[in-house]
Parts: structure tokens; sequence; C-alpha cells
């Protein structure tokens, strides 16, 4: 069965052809930084690579190219569109509604809908890969995998807030976790990789969206994000932790109003509010020429980043190993760098060397120094062969 992934992020439309059940890649790909000018495309099969840069103006022309490299008569995998049986959709947002993989019919779309509010860099896009691959793909199953999901173990006194217990009880306002599966996959090869029966794992997923978990045996316990996928981490274009007081003064001062608000910390902060750059890429870059906007934006990242390992290794109460994913995870050795130095006094020691040699290869890698107590490992993620192993099971 050839399982077709769309994984649409808030900039970034990953997606892979996976045969199933053998867990074959049959091709893969990436549109990125979709909706810049300087957008673009990677595509690789058995029969080639394409890589083009071209403007896509968003999520749906980024998905329309897409379907022209599945199709190409050169290096495109599949005749005919009626070979995609199963369609698997990354959807960050599933509320209280879903807690597991669903078959998507026009109320689940609806549903996925109103939860845009609050997944506005994610959920509106999911939605187009829906609304797109079901035109494309009209024969095809389609299924949602939810990233929040993942996280329904965590125990009441982790995902409630301590608002007026009415609030939370009857609007359902509680922390949902995101990167779900992300982090399932990557703490899953951690835990088969080192060999433990009992496990307290830190799993921290670095891309445009960031996220951390702590791990005691596969279950998350405790999560970054919260209600909406704007807490905790400084992100690409989003805040992370800011005091409220600070949207009080804002509301007060300049007559801000909530979505005024939700646009600032959603699409407008994070290192791009700091640098005038979202791309970690272009941040180590400037950061590299002296730029100190950029190097005091990596000073904070880090920084934040420290907190909560040292939060989360005290709610586990130990901790056995420390995952670094996605995109910046598996590709910023100077990043890993400025999280794991000076953390000795966690029994967390890092070996320069081994650092600077990870990549991004499919490979589980090491680059903890020999009297460290605590595993670094760089994981590469593949949440479209996460959400494909779902999607089967279901269908």
């Amino acid at each position: 069965m050839k399982v077709l992934i769309i994984n649409s992020g808030s900039s970034s439309i990953k997606f892979q052809i996976i045969e199933m059940p053998a867990k074959e890649t049959i091709c893969k790909g990436l549109v990125e930084r979709n909706g810049q000018q300087s957008s673009s495309v990677h595509y690789s099969s058995k029969t080639g690579t394409i890589d083009n840069t071209s403007y896509f103006e968003d999520h749906s022309a980024g998905l329309e190219a897409v379907i022209s490299l599945l199709t190409d008569k050169e290096k495109g995998v599949i005749s005919d569109l009626k070979e995609i049986q199963v369609v698997g959709h990354r959807v960050v947002h599933g509320g209280d509604a879903f807690d597991a993989p669903t078959r998507i019919t026009n109320d689940v779309l609806r549903a996925i809908k109103r939860l845009s509010s609050l997944a506005p860099l994610h959920n509106p896009a999911n939605a187009i890969g829906i609304e797109t691959a079901q035109e494309l793909f009209p024969k095809a199953i389609q299924v949602a995998v939810f990233d929040t999901a993942f996280h329904q173990s965590l125990s009441r006194k982790a995902y409630t807030y301590a608002i007026p217990k009415d609030l939370t009880e009857e609007h359902n306002i509680r922390v949902y976790g995101f990167h779900g599966t992300s982090h399932k996959y990557v703490s899953e090869r951690a835990i088969e990789y080192l060999n433990l029966e009992q496990s307290k794992i830190i799993s921290v997923h670095l891309g445009n969206g960031c996220s951390m978990t702590a791990l005691k045996n596969g279950k998350s316990i405790e999560h970054s994000l919260g209600f909406g996928p704007s807490n905790g981490l400084i992100m690409g274009t989003r805040s992370g932790d800011v005091d409220q007081s600070v949207l009080f003064f804002l509301m007060d001062t300049f007559g801000q109003t909530s979505q005024e608000l939700n646009e600032l910390l959603q699409k407008k902060s994070g290192l791009l509010g700091l640098t005038g750059y979202s791309d970690l890429r272009d941040i180590q870059k400037e950061a590299g020429n002296g730029n100190e906007d950029c190097i005091l934006a990596l000073e904070m990242t880090a920084h934040r980043v420290k907190k909560y390992i040292g939060a989360y290794k005290a709610v586990l109460n130990g901790l056995d190993a420390i995952i670094f994913t996605a995109g910046i995870g598996e590709n910023s050795p100077l990043l890993r760098e400025m999280i794991c130095s000076d953390l000795e006094g966690l029994g967390i020691v890092m070996d320069n060397e081994k650092n600077n040699k990870t990549n991004s290869s499919m490979e589980v890698q090491e680059f903890q120094d020999g009297t460290s107590a605590v595993r670094l490992l760089v994981i590469p993620t593949n949440e479209e062969l996460e959400i494909a192993k779902q999607a089967f099971t279901l269908v």
C-alpha cells in the first residue's frame, strides 16, 4: 500500500511516499521557506533528485509543486494519482476532540478549522493540505494524525492551569502539547538504541517551531508547549514564554486588540522579532559576522533550553539521555554546544569534537564525553514515517 504523507508546517511542507507495511520510503522531499522570496523545493527518489528555487506564495502552491514532482516523467515515482491509496496528514491541534489517528470526514475537517485560533500558523496550513489532497486523490483514504494526541498521558497536575476551575473544566482549557509525532518517534528510537527497560529522557525538538518533552518510560509527563503552540522555547516567529503583564501593558498603552497581540506573538516575535531573521541559518551566519542582535538571539535560545533541561531533570528525578532533533537540533552543532556547555553540575558533559562531527544522517549519534552521566543523542526525526505507521494501522 502506497501512503502519501503530507506534513504542512508553519513555513514548510515535508512529504514522503512510504510503502506499507514494509516502511520503505519511495520518495521524499521538502518545500521550505514557504511564502518567502527564497522558497525552494527539494525532492529525491531512487530515480534521481530535483532541486528548484522558486517562489511559492502559500501552502496550496507548494503542494501543487509536490504533485508535479511525484508525477514527473523522468524522476517521478507514480504514473497515476490513483496509485496513492492513503494520504496521512499531520495536524497540529486536535483539542479535546481527537486523541487518536482519525479518518477525515467533512465534520473532522470543520473541527480542524475551528481549532485554527489555537494554532494559527499550523491548522490552516494543515486544512489546506487536506483539501488539496481530497481534490487530487478523491479515491484515497484521508487520515489525520494529531500532534496533541501523544501528550494525553500528561497528569492532571501537569496539564491544568491555575485559573478558575469553572473555566478550565467548562471550556477545556489545558495543556495539550505539540510535536507529538516527533517526540514519540525519536524517544522510541532512543529507548531501543539505549536498550532501556525503564527510561528518563528529555526530547528537544528544535526547528522553526520548538518544544521539549520530559518522558518517563516513553510516556510524556511534561511538555513546554501548552493550550496553543506558542509558549515555552524561543521559536522562528513565536515568542515562547512571556510575562502576561507585558500583554496587559501593550493593551493598555497602545490599545492593541487580542487579534493584534496574537499576530505579534505568533508571527512577528521570536527570532524574527529579535533579529529580523526567522531562519537560524541566517542568524548563525550574521552572528559569525559580529551581528550583536543575532549573537544575543542565539544566547537567549540556548539559555531558555538550559532552563527547561534543569526543570525537567527535576520532574523526572534523574536523567538517562537528552535527544536533539528536527532541523536545528540535528544540524546546528553551534546551538547544541551553547546548550550543553556548563551543565557539568547536572551530570551533562559534552565532547566538542564528537558534536562537530554529528550530522543529520538517519543514524542515532552520541556526542557526550566519557565522563558524562547523561547520554547526548542526535536522532533525526521522521514524523512522516510515524504518521504512515499510525495511518496504516487505522485503515
